[in-house]
């Protein structure tokens, strides 16, 4: 009979969790963790504004960087995406995930991260995971940026309880946390 930690570390053995701060290296870290990966999609979690040319920079950026066989899906939607993708994902970031609902009620809200979270877990295939770590500087003097913040910070915790690997990229180092750190009890 299996403990209830066994059964647990089933369930985290494929998903591999980067966060890290703007320009802290966390796409090509885990760019660089997933390259060997047959038959990966790379999930770029945002709209494609064609009129904002930083945004166009960053996204060629990115394109260049990918190996040439990874497949790319565009989307805003990654519980569908992830309903109807089987095989390995590099999801780059979860941070689309959390704008994509940020209009949401807490209920709303907080239904769609278990649904997240419940599907990730149901996942067989190695899943990387890009987060942003937001929050460590100025607060944001809009409601819409605090509420950002609380949710993917919310959203970051649960993930990380249910991931196998935990790296945290600052100014372009990788730390693997799950070594270094104890869960704090809730």
């Amino acid at each position: 009979m299996k403990s209830k930690d066994s059964d647990l570390n089933d369930q985290l053995s494929h998903i591999i969790f980067i966060t890290g701060g703007t320009k802290s290296g966390k796409s090509e870290f885990s760019e660089h963790l997933a390259k060997d990966i047959k038959n990966l999609s790379y999930v770029a979690l945002s709209e494609n504004n064609h009129d904002d040319k930083e945004w166009q920079e960053k996204i060629n950026l990115h394109r260049k960087r990918r190996p040439k066989d990874w497949k790319l899906i565009e989307t805003t939607d990654l519980l569908k995406t992830l309903c109807q993708e089987d095989g390995p994902l590099l999801i780059d970031s979860i941070g689309g995930f959390v704008l994509e609902s940020i209009e949401k009620e807490p209920s709303e809200w907080s239904t769609k991260i278990d649904s997240l979270i419940r599907l990730l877990i149901k996942r067989k295939s190695i899943t990387f995971i890009v987060g942003e770590q937001v929050g460590w500087s100025l607060v944001s003097e809009y409601k819409i940026g605090n509420i950002y913040i609380e949710r993917i910070g919310e959203l970051q915790k649960k993930i990380t309880k249910i991931s196998k690997d935990n790296w945290l990229a600052i100014n372009g180092r990788a730390i693997k946390i799950d070594e270094i750190s104890l869960e704090i009890p809730n």
